[in-house]
């Protein structure tokens, strides 16, 4: 009954009701061949060399051809599955790949993977906008300028009611903090943003992952519709139910990388019968497939009378992995599609070059930047834990800073009073900025998914996450803590003493926020990032001017001052506060007066020594930017 009915359902919507969006005919998918695949890696080696340089073979020897349809690649875990999807897809490092891609008989193009569709495993959808939202998103950076706004409009609309997302169009997707759609929404939301651009071949990894099988099987309908429509998708998939098994038109079985089985998917269980291996009736197809290339290890061990020695199980295993790869390249599937393969390269010989990896942009740099620039303030916006937590959080700490140091007296109190207020102020800036270090790591996947799909270059993302952060999580906090404290503890109170004090205080969260991101823009973990920082931030304040008398340090020593940013906006601000005071009460017999105070501690007081604080940390802001922007352009894009 079950099967009758899905069976139905798949012949409606074979027809013609799902068509290509935008287009009103239906789709001409491409055919993607590949010829003589292999792909090794190198393992070991390092800065240490303790490891002695190898190479590990992930592909071997791969041949076959995915037409229009839903062709699914198989195998354990482990078996190269992602790996090989990422070479059709041409989103595999080209170091270590030989062999050819064809589409239609003719080389992949260099910007291949800009036109044609990637699913990722895990999410990367803006979780704080809606699934229109991002729709729109997608549309506008992917689609020609050619397109009008009404086009990409009414594009996006027609999308929204073929994936069925009518009703959760204008909810949130959904992130850790804010509650949104359901897990096969979010999916049908990851296919939506690549079906933006029509594309004529779809790849998907692992799309049924953290779906429970009733959602599993809802979204493997869907592609199963769009290849009925014409579109060629590709995807991996680990152990479906045979419900979702059956969809398939064509079967890709990998075992370490090599192909045991390329063909109709339907006619897979007869050529396994063929060789030796009958599937017991009630059986699901990809169980008794796994049980195949495992050994049938569960079978052996129920009939063994003791444990078999974990070498004799490997051999096994090795040999029944030859055995399968021996009777496939003898079966007339491997000689059919050899032949045919023969038949696409006739006359064009196979390409010796490297396969180069070219990112193209549809959009100009203004549209982008408009655009991601927009997208970055609102997921700000919409982030309680990194907007208004923000802020709160500063205003706590000045209402605590202002309590402890609360109105200064011109006493010698007040000399070690505003003193530590002004550490507290400069170290609490540098130490507040660490929360930037999260910035490009949290969207690191989305970033990378983004950028070599051809939305936008890395300099707009950049420029966009910079401004953001500055603006709302730098900026804003920088005037509030400066507009309560400075009036609590009771400083110099003059308006142009007042507005230099929030210069500096902001310029320091700048420079220290640039330190962050240039150590954390090639990290992939929030916490050995978080260290990093926190180890430089501590060494810079021991050379603040408090903890020790900079004047006192040993000369072979005394050049580290220069690397400390609490350092310049500590002297910045001592100059601004303690010029012009008068100290002399009946306490002080010399030194009495604020520029003897920072005589001592070695602070340069005059117009040029207290501006040449605010070039060094503009300076230091603008190296750590570069040395963030590089290592940003440079990360590793291509597994």
């Amino acid at each position: 009954m079950y099967e009758s009915r899905v069976s139905l359902e798949l012949g409606q919507n074979g027809a013609s009701k799902h068509q290509s969006a935008g287009s009103g005919k239906e789709r001409h998918g491409a055919t993607v061949s590949f010829h003589n695949i292999h792909y090794k890696v190198t393992q070991g080696g390092g800065c240490l060399r303790l490891k002695k340089r190898t190479t590990k073979d992930i592909l071997i020897d791969l041949n076959g051809i995915m037409k229009p349809g839903l062709n699914a690649i198989m195998g354990a875990t482990g078996s190269g599955k992602s790996s090989f999807l990422d070479v059709l897809a041409a989103r595999k490092d080209p170091a270590g790949l030989t062999g050819e891609v064809l589409i239609d008989g003719a080389p992949q193009p260099p910007n291949f993977k800009c036109l044609s569709g990637y699913v990722v495993q895990d999410d990367v959808v803006m979780g704080t906008l809606t699934v229109r939202e991002n729709f729109t998103f997608s549309a506008a950076l992917r689609l020609p300028a050619s397109v009008s706004q009404k086009e990409k409009d009414q594009k996006v609309e027609k999308l929204i009611q073929e994936l069925g997302l009518g009703r959760v169009a204008d909810s949130k997707v959904g992130t850790q903090l804010i509650r949104g759609i359901s897990g096969g929404e979010r999916k049908r939301t990851n296919i939506g943003m690549e079906l933006i651009i029509d594309p004529s071949v779809l790849f998907l990894d692992e799309p049924t992952t953290g779906l429970d099988a009733s959602t599993a099987n809802s979204v493997l309908l869907l592609l199963k519709r769009m290849a009925n429509n014409g579109r060629t998708i590709i995807l991996s998939i680990h152990q479906p139910r045979y419900s979702i098994y059956r969809l398939f038109d064509n079967l890709t079985l990998l075992v370490n990388g090599k192909q045991v089985y390329h063909g109709p998917a339907q006619t897979a269980l007869e050529y396994f019968s063929d060789i030796g291996y009958t599937c017991e009736a009630h059986n699901n197809p990809a169980d008794f497939f796994l049980d195949i290339i495992n050994g049938d290890s569960t079978a052996v061990a129920l009939s063994s009378s003791d444990y078999e020695d974990p070498e004799s199980v490997l051999n096994s295993k090795r040999g029944i992995e030859d055995k399968l790869v021996e009777e496939y390249r003898n079966c007339h599937f491997y000689r059919q599609t050899k032949a045919e393969l023969g038949r696409i390269i006739q006359g064009k010989p196979m390409t010796t070059t490297r396969p180069s990896r070219t990112i193209t942009y549809n959009t100009s740099f203004l549209t982008q930047f408009k655009w991601v620039l927009k997208r970055t303030f609102r997921n700000l916006m919409l982030n309680p834990q990194t907007s208004v937590a923000q802020v709160a959080v500063t205003l706590f700490l000045a209402l605590v800073v202002g309590a402890i140091f609360f109105d200064v007296q011109l006493d010698s109190s007040g000399q070690q009073n505003r003193f530590g207020a002004l550490f507290f102020i400069t170290v609490n800036q540098c130490f507040s900025s660490m929360s930037s270090a999260e910035l490009f790591i949290t969207e690191r996947k989305l970033f990378i998914h983004e950028y070599i799909s051809g939305y936008y270059r890395v300099s707009v993302y950049f420029l966009s996450k910079i401004l953001s952060d500055i603006i709302t999580l730098r900026t804003i906090p920088a005037v509030v803590f400066s507009c309560v404290a400075y009036f609590m503890i009771g400083l110099k109170p003059t308006v142009e003493a007042f507005f230099f004090f929030m210069f500096t205080v902001a310029l320091v969260a700048y420079t220290a926020t640039s330190m962050a991101l240039a150590i954390s823009a090639d990290q992939t973990v929030v916490a050995i990032a978080t260290i990093f920082m926190t180890i430089a931030c501590v060494f810079m304040m021991i050379f603040a001017g408090l903890l020790v008398n900079l004047n006192s340090i040993v000369s072979w020593l005394a050049w580290l001052k220069y690397l400390s940013i609490p350092r310049y906006g500590m002297s910045a601000l001592l100059a601004n506060e303690f010029t012009g005071l008068d100290f002399c009460t009946v306490n002080f017999t010399t030194r009495c007066t604020g520029e003897d105070f920072l005589g001592v501690q070695g602070v340069d007081y005059s117009t040029w020594g207290l501006w040449q604080n605010h070039m060094a940390l503009g300076i230091m802001t603008i190296c750590f930017l570069a040395i963030a922007y590089l290592k940003l352009r440079f990360i590793r894009k291509f597994t």
